[in-house]
């Protein structure tokens, strides 16, 4: 039977209380945190690389009016209010180039505001 590296540093705590305990933990298990700030009538930064499998906080900021940015082959819609933020947790499972277009109408300029995930294998 195989135990995962959180429970064998759980015992390996309990049985060594005062050993130092130096065991590396997944990448996995720290999600990476990427922001975008949307203005009138775009993201910055416009293109965002990701990896395939590793888990990230996406935080989407509002410079002005409320925005949102919506992925459907991500499965990824966020919102942030006026002058807010809004944020979303998700882990790509899939490589590819994903346009996602805002989601909260925003003026004018609303139908050209893109941003583009790169996910990467």
């Amino acid at each position: 039977m195989l135990m995962s590296v959180s429970v064998f540093a759980l015992i390996l705590a309990a049985l060594f209380p005062s050993a130092p305990l130096r065991l590396s933990i997944a990448a996995e298990s720290t999600p990476r945190r990427v922001e975008v700030v949307a203005k009138r009538f775009a993201f910055t930064p416009s293109d965002v690389t990701l990896k395939k499998g590793e888990p990230v906080i996406f935080v989407l900021k509002s410079a002005d009016v409320s925005h949102g940015v919506r992925f459907r082959e991500l499965s990824v819609d966020v919102k942030a209010p006026k002058g807010g933020e809004g944020q979303v947790q998700f882990t790509p499972e899939v490589s590819g180039d994903f346009v996602g277009h805002c989601s909260v109408f925003c003026g004018t300029g609303h139908g050209s505001m893109t941003l583009t995930i790169h996910v990467g294998g």
